[in-house]
């Protein structure tokens, strides 16, 4: 296991490159500690994979430095490193058993035969594997090569980092579900440090003790699940994180109050406070955001129309008009709506206050 440090780190594909849309990775200082699991979280051509191909070894950056427990690695191999990947697709060696699958890495290393029996034996009882050590890797199913190809990193008991790229794209959604769970209960048991990346909020959140969220070669926030979900501190996470997104809304400060199409709407102390220094700046926009689960549906407050309900069982979906925006609301099964009309409240400590898509306060 290993402690993860960049330092400076930005890495672009261009020779000689001058803005930042050159860059494939903006430059970034991240340390990730030894023996946690994280999860690298983005749209695709976000640039997780380039920062986990750099982690590995298998690209050398541009600029910085990756460091492994203090010692700088940037130019290392990904052996030297000491590192196992599992890809998207799974693999493995078609021809050899089960066992002689997850035995190769440590045949390698000449490991005594006893030694690498029980090693096997261990991971395999860890993945639910044992009942087919004995057959050929050919006739599996995709999800059990993707658990020898964790069990390959698993075995080695002195890898430095277990790196995961879309590990469960091609595996059958109802299957997706186990596998995840099975990979938390293995790092709960080892404690290797493990990094994900993931185009899937709900692989990510389930799975990772801290969320690293990716926008454009950017890292815009870190934090754990529940941090991204109550206090996004980028518009994108919070409309990337939650189903459905935060709602937006442009607004002007006046007295304390957010003004959202003649609509007043307090806000806290905090997020009063860190908007002060962004007036004083001058030019810029504003937007508040709520999570529809934290808007409430009351008997005063913001006049709405309501122009949609969608009913999921355990709760309903409302849309609704707010002059020339709109907004989602979170219900529910026991409350129901009546009439077109709906009165909004804004909790204070709920609602965030956006500047230039960054939260302040």
């Amino acid at each position: 296991m290993a402690r993860i440090e960049l330092k400076a780190l930005a890495h672009s594909y261009k020779p000689n490159p001058t803005e930042p849309s050159d860059y494939a990775l903006r430059p970034m200082d991240m340390v990730w500690q030894s023996g946690r699991a994280y999860a690298l979280l983005g749209p695709s051509g976000c640039g997780k994979t380039t920062l986990l191909n750099i982690i590995s070894g298998l690209v050398t950056p541009s600029h910085g430095q990756v460091l492994f427990d203090g010692t700088d690695v940037t130019r290392a191999s990904p052996e030297q490193r000491n590192i196992a990947q599992v890809f998207q697709f799974p693999v493995v060696y078609d021809t050899m058993t089960v066992a002689e699958n997850l035995a190769f890495p440590l045949r390698n290393r000449k490991l005594p035969k006893p030694e690498i029996a029980t090693r096997v034996a261990e991971v395999a009882e860890m993945l639910e594997l044992t009942p087919v050590l004995k057959r050929r890797a050919r006739g599996l199913d995709a999800d059990e090569k993707q658990k020898i190809s964790l069990g390959r990193g698993l075995v080695r008991k002195d890898v430095a980092a277990i790196l995961f790229d879309e590990p469960l794209t091609v595996i059958d959604p109802h299957l997706k579900w186990q596998l995840r769970r099975k990979l938390k209960e293995v790092h709960e048991q080892v404690r290797t440090s493990l990094i994900y990346v993931t185009h899937d909020q709900v692989e990510a959140l389930t799975f990772a003790d801290e969320v690293i969220v990716m926008y454009d070669g950017q890292v815009v926030q870190i934090g754990t699940p529940q941090a991204l979900f109550e206090r996004p501190a980028h518009t994108f996470v919070g409309y990337f994180i939650g189903s459905p997104g935060i709602n937006l809304l442009p607004c002007v400060v006046d007295q304390g109050d957010a003004v959202v199409d003649g609509g007043r709407i307090p806000l806290s102390a905090a997020m009063l406070q860190g908007v002060a220094g962004f007036l004083q700046g001058g030019a810029g926009t504003l937007e508040i955001g709520i999570r529809p689960e934290f808007l409430e549906i009351a008997d005063s407050g913001v006049p709405a129309a309501v122009t949609a309900v969608d009913d999921l069982g355990t709760h309903a979906i409302v849309t609704l008009r707010l002059g020339s925006a709109t907004v989602k609301a979170k219900l529910g099964e026991d409350r129901r709506l009546s009439g077109d009309t709906a009165f909004l409240r804004f909790p204070p400590e709920r609602t965030l206050l956006y500047a230039d898509s960054r939260l302040v306060g």
